[in-house]
């Protein structure tokens, strides 16, 4: 059965993304044996700003149960480097979506111009960053913020702008209709959840910056219920969602989608199989043809139907 999926405009073959943080640049992903980059439908570059960044302090990543602690601290070379000397030598038979990043609006506007110019089809924009002119807050934590970096960033490109929303908040809705109010053409549901993790031993925290992005299987519960919650938003506007947050399965796949997500992102579940993509697409065609089902279209947010 046919999966590809329209998503913010774009032919996407598969699905199934590859999630920003997990993958690098989406070189180091294909040194995997046996990997196709043409089974994805598209792969999220990591995080950049206008300037590199060296990261956190150690310990970056912490396993748990179910899941991972990570706190990278959105290490990058700067967007300039990764448009002039990263993509030119990428030979990827998929779309390339930026991750834009940045401490204040008027960055986050200087990073998507830099990325306009480039061969991107699609930003991300990761408004769970922390906004240096407001103490540290995210910027996706409020809406009004959030309506502000989606709205500078879509003054800089008339590429798909997808928002990156944070469960770290009181209303996400709230949050999704601001974006899609500013110009967002999808939104990814959702990032991580913050956790932390102790060494009872030193008695202390893990991670060099005490607190961390859970993901993996552990957060699967939370990410299908704020897909469900965004979509009840955003399908009256026509705006599709990037459904993440613990998918490593076929199973997990469609239940994204039944809750509302047009394409869902593999990050975590990367590290548990390498080779999930390939396993993910064929439980995906094999349900559609159980089903009688003709697109991945038919079936989003059929959980809502009484």
């Amino acid at each position: 059965m046919g999966i590809s999926v329209d998503f913010c405009g774009l032919n996407l073959t598969s699905p199934i993304v590859l999630l920003s943080g997990c993958i690098g640049y989406g070189d180091e992903y294909t040194r995997i044996e046996g990997f196709s980059n043409d089974e994805a439908g598209g792969l999220i570059l990591k995080g950049a700003y206008s300037e590199a960044r060296q990261g956190n302090e150690p310990h970056r990543v912490v396993e748990t149960a179910s899941g991972m602690l990570n706190s990278i601290g959105l290490q990058n070379p700067g967007a300039k480097y990764i448009t002039e000397e990263i993509l030119p030598r990428q030979k990827f038979n998929t779309h390339i979506f930026a991750n834009v990043c940045g401490s204040s609006v008027e960055e986050y506007a200087q990073v998507t111009k830099i990325f306009h110019k480039s061969s991107v089809s699609a930003m991300e924009i990761n408004i769970s960053c922390p906004n240096v002119k407001k103490g540290g807050v995210e910027f996706g934590n409020n809406p009004d913020l959030s309506k502000q970096v989606i709205h500078a960033c879509r003054q800089e490109t008339d590429k798909p702008i997808i928002a990156k929303l944070s469960p770290n908040q009181t209303n996400i809705a709230e949050s999704a209709e601001a974006c899609i109010e500013s110009g967002a053409n999808g939104l990814s549901v959702i990032n991580t959840v913050m956790g932390m993790a102790i060494d009872v031993e030193h008695q202390k925290p893990i991670l060099g910056n005490t607190q961390g992005g859970l993901s993996g299987p552990a957060i699967k519960p939370i990410a299908l219920l704020n897909v469900f919650k965004v979509f009840k938003v955003a399908n009256p506007k026509g705006i599709p969602i990037l459904g993440q947050g613990g998918i490593c399965s076929g199973k997990d796949a469609i239940e994204f989608i039944l809750a509302g997500a047009t394409a869902i992102g593999l990050g975590t579940g990367l590290f548990y199989d390498p080779m999930a993509i390939k396993k993910i697409n064929a439980y995906i065609s094999a349900y559609l043809k159980e089903k009688e089902v003709s697109s991945i279209t038919d079936l989003v947010g059929r959980a809502h139907q009484d």
